[in-house]
């Protein structure tokens, strides 16, 4: 579930956390403790989680949005966007197929505006009118499957991240 974001600091890792001086924080394809660990092991100092807490209960989108996501998988999602330059990953829905459309014909961002607003948006995240506009979302969404609190997702990754630290220590005893 890693995906280029993460590749990226993969590769680059060691070279930036050596030349910057100030901490290293990963985003992008962490939803899980193997991720957490992951961006760890590769030099980040903490990391940055968005779409997984979209899908935690004190978050307040409708309920029908967060139903989406827990149905979502890693191959509903589309990059949308990149004729303006400001490249996101939604979920593939009526509103990021028309962007999808657009921009391959070449509308200008005025056009695209139409459709990418925040308050559509809202309509989405708020109102549950799923088509209505752009929903951002990782790829990430593929990994999660309840609905838990907040506390739940970090105590979640906590104790499984100490699991897997654990079991790779053993492995070298």
């Amino acid at each position: 579930m890693m995906n280029s974001l993460m590749l990226l600091l993969k590769r680059e890792s060691k070279l930036t956390v050596n030349a910057v001086k100030v901490p290293v924080i990963a985003a992008g394809g962490i939803g899980d403790a193997r991720g957490f660990v992951a961006a760890l092991a590769l030099g980040a100092e903490g990391v940055i989680m968005g779409t997984r807490f979209m899908a935690t209960l004190e978050c307040p989108a409708h309920p029908k949005f967060k139903e989406w996501l827990l149905q979502a998988k890693e191959t509903d999602t589309v990059l949308v966007e990149r004729s303006i330059r400001n490249t996101a990953r939604a979920l593939r829905n009526k509103a990021a197929e028309k962007v999808l459309e657009m921009e391959a014909r070449g509308a200008t961002l005025e056009e695209l505006l139409t459709v990418i607003s925040g308050e559509n948006y809202k309509r989405v995240f708020l109102n549950g009118e799923l088509d209505a506009g752009i929903a951002s979302c990782g790829q990430v969404v593929g990994l999660i499957y309840d609905l838990p609190t907040v506390k739940e997702v970090i105590d979640t990754i906590i104790t499984e991240a100490r699991a897997i630290t654990q079991r790779f220590l053993s492995s070298f005893r």
